[in-house]
């Protein structure tokens, strides 16, 4: 909560339940492996044996999720991995927590090593290792980008295809469908957008409104907004969001803010102010955009702004194209609409869109083992962590044949 400036049930989903969920489900999902087993025959037996890969695994982690970082390290590790585990600079603390948890539980000395490092200098020295044998990545997309060219550039002196997997964030959106039910889309679009000041990977950024229903839904977000309390979470139980992570986030923030106040085709309706004398702190933000292509409606911000675009009521569809074509994001999305064809047309329309799809319901908030986590295109390489497949990547199986009848002869039958 003070390190990473969470709420208390910001605190106990991640560092606790969702982490807890990540160490079980893995564990279960890897004894489920051992049960899909390959076809025996009376004379012959096969067997699967899932294997770690020959060679080491980095796993680098984001700020915003310790249980992130205990599954881009653990899940490896479960599947017989070593890893070398780099935590982001800015929660160190948490992470290390989580690595002596784990060693007070068993875990046996160098599986898993702790390596706080400069990012570039901990690329450079995975990338260049003979013994690389997988990256599991969450963070930007230029440094998974940077560190994909790397491997690319030294694939001639690795003992083994390294395998990369990445999950890079989002520009996640809320579609309106004038058949949606209000108060369910502000509340949702409030949780997803400023719950821990939008640093989430999945946070709304872009909400699509019909024109009929926007008054309304306006009048509801300005209203709900007023009740937002913004502060010290340990202080105060009642704090709904608290500052940014550091400095770096908290300027870029304020320069979006900055734009929004330029621009002709942007207009602040909430918020916009921004406070660094003590912590960094940026209040939510709600913006109105004229223009479905202004960068602010494509461009990842990872913080408390929300930007909305009132559409014709009767351009939905034309909306729906709108949204798929916007952003270079692929992560998540959100649907809220009673009427069950226009729902099903999004799901059709949208489906390259979003890797976790949500129907009246908010774009956060994925559980693991309920809804595996994930996006491709810019978001990354979307292997679904939280799901049964995940541990697949950390695995090179070997099949094992054992003949139990022993061959007495080279010719074939038709030979004689």
């Amino acid at each position: 909560m003070i390190g990473q400036g969470k709420t208390v049930i910001q605190a106990e989903i991640d560092a606790a339940a969702e982490l807890i969920d990540f160490f079980r489900f893995n564990a279960k999902f890897a004894l489920q492996l051992q049960h899909e087993q390959p076809i025996s025959v009376p004379i012959s037996t096969n067997t699967m044996a899932f294997r770690g890969l020959e060679g080491f695994i980095a796993a680098v982690s984001p700020f915003n999720f310790t249980a992130i970082g205990g599954n881009l390290a653990g899940a490896p590790a479960l599947m017989g991995n070593v890893v070398l585990w780099k935590p982001s600079d800015t929660a160190i603390l948490s992470s290390y927590t989580v690595y002596n948890a784990l060693r007070e539980a068993g875990l046996p000395p160098n599986i898993i090593q702790f390596v706080p490092a400069d990012g570039p200098v901990f690329g450079d020295t995975i990338t260049s290792s003979e013994h690389l044998s997988g990256i599991n990545f969450t963070g930007s997309v230029p440094t998974f980008k940077r560190l994909w060219k790397q491997v690319a550039e030294n694939l001639d002196r690795y003992r083994t295809f390294p395998r990369l997997a990445g999950e890079c964030g989002g520009k996640n959106f809320h579609f309106v469908h004038n058949s949606a039910d209000v108060e369910s889309v502000v509340y949702g679009t409030i949780r997803s957008a400023f719950e821990y000041s939008g640093q989430k990977c999945s946070a709304c950024s872009r909400l699509y409104v019909p024109d009929s229903l926007w008054p309304q839904i306006k009048a509801r977000l300005l209203e709900e907004h007023a009740k937002i309390k913004v502060g010290n979470p340990a202080d105060d139980f009642s704090t709904f969001t608290s500052a940014v992570i550091d400095e770096k986030s908290f300027r870029r923030i304020q320069s979006w803010i900055k734009h929004a106040k330029e621009s002709p085709n942007l207009t602040i309706l909430a918020g916009g102010n921004c406070d660094d004398k003590v912590g960094y702190f940026v209040e939510p933000t709600i913006i109105e955009s004229k223009d479905p292509k202004e960068k602010i409606m494509a461009e990842e911000i990872f913080g408390p702004v929300l930007t909305a675009y009132v559409y014709p009521e009767n351009k939905y569809k034309e909306v729906l194209k709108l949204i798929d074509s916007t952003s270079p994001y692929g992560l998540t999305g959100a649907v809220f609409a009673q009427d069950k064809n226009v729902i099903q047309e999004a799901t059709e329309v949208l489906r390259n869109a979003a890797g976790n799809f949500y129907i009246n319901d908010k774009s956060t908030g994925a559980v693991v083992a309920q809804q595996p986590f994930g996006g491709s295109r810019a978001s990354g390489t979307n292997d679904k962590p939280g799901g049964p497949h995940y541990i697949l990547r950390w695995t090179s199986p070997q099949v094992i044949k054992e003949t139990h009848v022993p061959l007495t002869e080279w010719k074939y039958p038709y030979m004689q």
